[in-house]
C-alpha cells in the first residue's frame, strides 16, 4: 500500500469517453484500482452503511434494492441492483440532475480485488468546458483514496474533512488528479488547451 496521497494517483487507471447518448450529452468516467483486501472486506465497506462514513461520509437510507440513500450534505439516489459481493448500481441525484454510477468488484490472486468504477452523466458542453472531468474526478479520487486506505490499513477517517483538505497534502493530490483527469480528456479527444484550462479551474475550485 502506497500511504503518500500523490503517489497513490498512480496506482489508479482512469478512462474517459467522448461525449454520446441520445442527446450527444453523456459522458461516463471510469476509475479502476487492484485494492489489497478481500472482495468481501472490500464490498462491506462500499454497502454497509455504519462503514461508508468511516472512509467517505455519513449515509442514511435503506440499504436495499429500490431503497433510498442520502449522503450528508450531498447526493442521494436509489439503489438499483445489487449483487453481493460483486455489483452495485445506484442513481446520483445532485441539485436537480440524475446520473448513474456502478461499481464492480472482481476477486484476484493473494487476496486482492480489482475495483471498477463507472459514473454516466448527461452534461451540457458549456459546462464541460468550465471544469471538465475533474469536476467529478477530483472527489471520487478521493473517495477512492480513502477507501483503500480504509481496506488495507483500516483508516476510519474521511479524507473529505475541512482539516485534510486545507493541508499540502491535499492541495498537491487535487492538483495531481485534475491534470490526471485532463490527460484523460484529451486522449478521448478533448481539445488539448481546452482541458488544461478546465483542470486550473476545477484545482482552483477544489483549493480556494
Amino acid at each position: 500500500m502506497v500511504d503518500r496521497a500523490v503517489d497513490s494517483l498512480q496506482m489508479v487507471a482512469r478512462e474517459l469517453s467522448p461525449f454520446g447518448g441520445d442527446e450527444g450529452k453523456t459522458r461516463t468516467l471510469r476509475m479502476s484500482r487492484t485494492l489489497a483486501a478481500p472482495i468481501g472486506t472490500v464490498w462491506a465497506a462500499i454497502t454497509e452503511f455504519d462503514r461508508i462514513p468511516q472512509w467517505f461520509m455519513p449515509v442514511s437510507g435503506e440499504a436495499m434494492i429500490g431503497g433510498h440513500y442520502q449522503l450528508e450534505g450531498n447526493a442521494g439516489g436509489e439503489i438499483l441492483a445489487c449483487d453481493a459481493p460483486r455489483a452495485l448500481r445506484i442513481t446520483w441525484e445532485y441539485d436537480g440532475d440524475v446520473s448513474y454510477v456502478a461499481v464492480n468488484l472482481a476477486q484476484k490472486g493473494s487476496g486482492a480485488t480489482l475495483f471498477d468504477f463507472e459514473h454516466a452523466a448527461d452534461v451540457e458542453p458549456d459546462r464541460w468546458a468550465e471544469y471538465g472531468p475533474g469536476a467529478v474526478g477530483v472527489g471520487w479520487d478521493m473517495g477512492l483514496l480513502g477507501l483503500a486506505r480504509h481496506v488495507e490499513l483500516g483508516i476510519a477517517t474521511p479524507l473529505e474533512t475541512p482539516e485534510w483538505s486545507a493541508s499540502d497534502e491535499a492541495k498537491a493530490f487535487i492538483a495531481g488528479s485534475s491534470e490526471l483527469w485532463a490527460e484523460a480528456a484529451i486522449v478521448s479527444g478533448d481539445d488539448p488547451d481546452a482541458a488544461a484550462v478546465a483542470a486550473a479551474r476545477t484545482t482552483a475550485a477544489y483549493t480556494e
